[in-house]
């Protein structure tokens, strides 16, 4: 677990540098031997440590370290029982904006940037980003998530909450984040005129 959580606090460091891991907000996990290493919840992602990450089993038990998992560990053990190996779930501006706009789905084509999300070749491709309503309920809300995902889903919005996001790898996952990030705020700058 060691390189994992090293890797991990890593990646959430960078997505904290870029603003899209302010104060407590967001959640992030990879897949190690021993099952799934999560932040805990509650914890400062500008001074994340790997004491501040716990290892949890396929039904949310925490096996490894004292903290408390993200209040959100469902929706990424759903996420990974369907193949993730790393879920990254991220707030910002752009994603929360475009989220309380969009009240269903929102679909964006024409950028070259989408190349970035795997398995996608070219511009004309069409991301369609599922929306839901948010919910404390959060066994509700990953229900809500299987029911909307299909193969060439690369990520969720919650209405006024965030984009969670995930891949076959802690880097592809940190590079879905980094895609959709560029790509909310052109899509948002064109429709607010910002």
């Amino acid at each position: 677990m060691d390189r994992i959580a090293n890797e991990l606090v890593e990646t959430v460091r960078r997505l904290h540098a870029r603003n899209l891991a302010v104060g407590t907000g967001g959640n992030f996990s990879a897949v190690c031997d021993a099952g799934l290493v999560i932040t805990a919840s509650g914890v400062d992602k500008g001074t994340l440590t790997t004491e501040q990450l716990v290892v949890v089993d396929a039904k949310g038990a925490v096996i490894e370290g004292t903290g408390k998992p993200s209040a959100e560990t469902a929706i990424h053990l759903a996420l990974v029982a369907r193949g993730a190996r790393s879920v990254l779930h991220v707030h910002s501006v752009w994603n929360t904006l475009l989220s309380s706009h969009h009240p269903h789905e929102l679909v964006i084509t024409g950028y070259e940037m989408l190349k970035g999300l795997a398995g996608v070749t070219t511009h004309e491709h069409h991301e369609r980003v599922p929306v839901l309503a948010n919910s404390q309920d959060v066994p509700h809300l990953a229900r809500q998530i299987e029911r909307v995902l299909e193969p060439t889903t690369h990520g969720v919005l919650v209405a006024g909450h965030g984009l969670t996001t995930w891949g076959s790898s802690l880097e592809e996952a940190f590079r879905h984040v980094e895609i959709f990030e560029f790509l909310f705020e052109v899509v948002g700058r064109q429709q607010f005129g910002r």
